[in-house]
């Protein structure tokens, strides 16, 4: 892997199983902002479509989340550096659900030091911790990666910005405050 740091104009939205990524990501798409949702569902629907089960399509947790690595790298790959876009998950997520099922994070760990996004979102846990279709996590586990999320990014020193519990709309409003306060120094 070579050392060039591609800047971006891309935020990132992530957070543990159910902090209200998607519904977050949805109101920005909604007010007009370039989004990309997240892979893991997409590929998730995607499967449910073709009659798969979700203990199927989990059933072997390290291929799929390298499933979503690789397709999480594609649409970085082909996506604009430029355009001011917002993710619902980067691919330090990748790092924190690999290290957990025992994936191999050689590389992914290297791309994400040469990738810089312009900012990083995390939404604080919602009180009430809701199971759906897609999530196979308990809250403990969870609560777990929520803050394996937080340290990542940290620790590739990125200031991640905690999103407070408040309506959808509320919680958009506070990142689009935030980044028109960044945009004006």
């Amino acid at each position: 892997m070579n050392n060039i740091i591609e800047k971006t104009n891309w935020y990132i939205i992530t957070g543990g199983p159910s902090t209200g990524k998607s519904k977050t990501i949805d109101h920005l798409a909604f007010l007009g902002y370039l989004i990309r949702p997240e892979v893991a569902r997409i590929l998730i629907d995607d499967e449910l479509s073709k009659g798969k089960t979700i203990e199927q399509i989990r059933g072997n947790q390290q291929e799929f989340e390298e499933n979503i690595l690789r397709i999480k790298i594609e649409r970085e790959m082909q996506a604009s550096k430029e355009e001011l876009i917002f993710w619902e998950r980067g691919l330090p997520d990748s790092i924190v659900y690999l290290k957990d099922c025992g994936g191999d994070l050689n590389g992914v760990i290297e791309m994400s030091k040469n990738i810089r996004y312009k900012g990083i979102f995390i939404l604080d846990l919602l009180p009430k911790y809701e199971i759906d279709y897609a999530r196979t996590e308990n809250s403990n586990k969870a609560k777990e990666i929520h803050e394996a999320l937080y340290n990542c990014y940290t620790e590739l020193g990125y200031n991640v910005v905690r999103v407070p519990v408040a309506s959808i709309s509320q919680r958009v409003q506070f990142i689009i405050n935030h980044i028109n306060k960044g945009n004006k120094l």
